[in-house]
């Protein structure tokens, strides 16, 4: 028996315009996580996957090609050199980490089946192959995924991101703290990515415009960490709320959460990930964790976790 984890993550800004060549900061959420178990069955060749949390038991060796699960392991067995129908396997999976809100739940699941699968069959990966692993699975789910969650949640660090350049990890001098609010609306990253698709083909100088700004922000927010700064992050992930209402991904579940956050003292509220449903992420002092985690509930999130960032 062997067992494999990854976190769940958020956007902490930079979501949607990171697809399109700016930078995003994305941080792990360590206090959710998804966690895998790999066994060796004495059954007929071939890998069962039990995903306890959706009710699903699937065959890899009849499952559809497409199908995100089975694809990782296809993925991650085909990488160690092995043939699925030479392996006697069982893998359970259990997450705790929110479906479709923005966490990165899919990624995380995919990260914790390949590192399981590495682990219990004595074949070390690194952290890059397995985020390579990963991304393919993300584009099952994404369609075109910029490749921040495959990242930020094997490496399971701050990381800045963006597409084409070198990962770039980051310290954080002075820890902050988040309130990560779930609107249990489904995110449905991929229709919310192909929308923005459309509109920035339809006007590519207006909403590269916007990228741009966002992108600005991102690189304002990495100063202000990584020099302990961070009573100026509100402020820029207010700003990136604002251009992301202009790219039509919020929603009005998504700003009553927003809005209860800043009234009971948030420092600053943005959604994180596709939008349209999912997650809101507040900057919170840990004095005021109780009183905003139960106003966002009075709101409609359907769950509230704080997380200390460093």
């Amino acid at each position: 028996m062997t067992h494999g984890h990854a976190p769940g993550k958020v956007i902490l800004v930079g979501e949607h315009a990171v697809v399109y060549g700016r930078p995003a900061i994305a941080v792990p959420v360590t206090d959710v996580r998804a966690d895998v178990i790999v066994e060796d069955t004495n059954g007929r060749p071939g890998v069962t996957i039990h995903a306890e949390d959706i009710g699903r038991v699937i065959d890899v060796c009849s499952a559809p090609l497409q199908e995100p699960l089975s694809l990782t392991v296809r993925n991650a067995l085909g990488h160690i050199g092995m043939d699925v129908q030479r392996v006697q396997l069982s893998l359970t999976i259990r997450s705790s980490i929110p479906v479709a809100s923005g966490m990165g739940s899919g990624a995380a699941i995919a990260a914790a089946m390949v590192r399981a699968l590495a682990a219990h069959l004595n074949y070390p990966l690194d952290r890059a192959i397995i985020s390579s692993i990963v991304y393919e699975t993300e584009k099952i789910h994404h369609g075109t995924p910029s490749g921040i969650d495959n990242t930020v949640v094997v490496f399971e660090q701050p990381v800045y991101f963006r597409r084409g350049w070198p990962i770039a990890t980051f310290d954080v001098k002075r820890p902050f703290w988040l309130a990560i609010g779930d609107t249990g609306v489904p995110s449905l990253t991929k229709a919310a990515v192909s929308d923005v698709r459309a509109a920035w083909q339809r006007d590519p100088e207006r909403y590269d415009g916007i990228f741009d700004q966002i992108g600005a922000l991102v690189d304002a927010a990495r100063q202000a960490i990584e020099s302990g700064h961070v009573e100026v992050l509100g402020a820029l992930m207010d700003e990136n709320q604002r251009l992301l209402r202009h790219l039509d991904v919020s929603s009005p579940e998504l700003e009553a959460l927003i809005a209860s956050a800043r009234q009971e003292g948030a420092r600053g509220a943005k959604l994180s990930g596709g939008g349209r449903g999912g997650s809101v992420i507040a900057v919170i002092e840990p004095e005021d964790a109780e009183t905003i985690s139960r106003a966002l509930v009075a709101v409609g999130a359907r769950k509230v976790i704080v997380t200390r960032v460093g």
